[in-house]
């Protein structure tokens, strides 16, 4: 990799900020889902035992730049201080006076994690003046919170220009491994499959790995807005005017040899709500009927797509469900790829979100070649885009 990781310096006993992401999910002040602190282990293990004094920070949810005590970073504190041999103090703040004393005191493999820094309009403005009172008096910077370097903020690029060293913490520097593997596939074999329900979301992906997949597989409510485009009737089907004029502007856009390489699902797997009787039935691609929403693709797709998966896969790239995951039985199209997945010897990545979740589901995650912690973030890396994040990290 042409980038810094905490392999490649000596933190011994330096004064070390660390950009962490633990934008987890909270209730009644519990933690209900501790991976992606647990993701940030090896990485605050490995500085604790270099004797570092320590500042961890991060943000969680949308505050909107206003503190919020529903979105405060204490519960994060108390549950980390149960997973590591070190003393853990919640600082009251991100920046001012009394965290920049807090900082000064910390002692060599002591915590400080500091309160959310959503809570201020400079993190997501990328403020100069925020930067710096976030850097503080660190002398390394170590970024791992993948799922964020695709966000230009003050804790991901700003602080970079006030501390003298920025490298990548031990989970992004197997996050960029493993990714550069996949953006930089060779067109025979490399498959890419895409979900979720905003084809909007997804239109510059699906322009930028065409020309470089032999298959891309598009799942999700998303390919409800090709069918639309296409002239079929999709029913009562989630599918949203920006969604269609994406696809439209796609399908536009598109040789004949890329048409052929972008693959729609063939049947669907749809629900009767008008009236509402609740009855479920597989039907073609062109027999959605009114009255009817299709929430997941069919079994004659996901048969297609585990056999494309299965016998002309070398490498995979998949982000997005199938289907509507939440509600059985439409995550069957999701929970099909991934064992798809599972049973193939292709290097498979899979990009986050509902698709880590099936993985996670099925108990899977051992037989992928990884499971990333970013979406958005692996998604645009895939695409061969800069991470704002990643390329204010110092080159090696």
């Amino acid at each position: 990799m042409g980038w810094k990781t905490l392999d490649n310096v000596t933190p011994d006993g330096r004064r070390t900020l660390v950009r962490v992401d633990f934008n987890v999910p909270i209730e009644n002040g519990e933690i209900t889902d501790e991976t992606r602190i647990q993701a940030a282990l090896p990485t605050i293990n490995s500085l604790i035992e270099a004797g570092c004094p320590i500042t961890l920070c991060s943000h969680l949810g949308r505050p909107g730049g206003e503190p919020d005590p529903e979105l405060s970073l204490k519960p994060v504190a108390a549950h980390l201080a149960n997973l590591v041999d070190a003393e853990v103090t919640m600082a009251p703040d991100c920046v001012g006076d009394d965290v920049t004393q807090m900082r000064a005191e910390l002692g060599p493999g002591e915590i400080l994690l500091l309160e959310n820094t959503r809570f201020h309009a400079g993190e997501e403005d990328n403020d100069a003046d925020f930067a710096e009172q976030l850097a503080g008096d660190a002398e390394l910077y170590v970024d791992d919170a993948f799922g964020s370097m695709h966000r230009a903020h003050a804790s991901t690029v700003g602080v970079t220009e006030y501390i003298d060293e920025c490298v990548a913490g031990l989970l992004v520097g197997e996050e960029l491994e493993n990714l550069e593997k996949v953006r930089d596939a060779s067109r025979d074999g490399f498959i890419v499959i895409l979900g979720g329900a905003k084809a909007e979301d997804k239109i510059e992906a699906i322009r930028d790995l065409l020309p470089r997949v032999e298959k891309l597989l598009i799942g999700g409510a998303m390919a409800w807005a090709f069918f639309k485009v296409l002239g079929r009737n999709v029913g009562e089907s989630l599918c949203m005017p920006d969604s269609v004029k994406a696809a439209e502007c796609i399908l536009e856009d598109l040789d004949d040899d890329q048409r052929e390489r972008l693959v729609l699902p063939s049947d669907v797997q749809m629900k009767q709500v008008k009236p509402d009787t609740g009855e479920t039935r597989f039907a073609d691609a062109d027999g959605i009927e009114d009255g009817w929403d299709a929430l997941d693709i069919g079994l004659q797709t996901q048969e297609d797509y585990g056999r494309t998966i299965r016998e002309h896969a070398k490498v995979v790239f998949w982000n997005g469900p199938m289907g509507y995951f939440e509600e059985p039985p439409f995550n069957e199209g999701t929970l099909a790829v991934a064992q798809a997945l599972s049973e193939t010897e292709a290097f498979t990545v899979v990009g986050g979100g509902d698709s880590a979740a099936a993985i996670t589901q099925m108990d899977l995650e051992d037989r992928m070649s990884h499971v990333s912690t970013g979406g958005g973030a692996s998604l645009e890396f895939v695409q061969g885009r800069e991470l704002p994040g990643v390329e204010a990290l110092d080159r090696v």
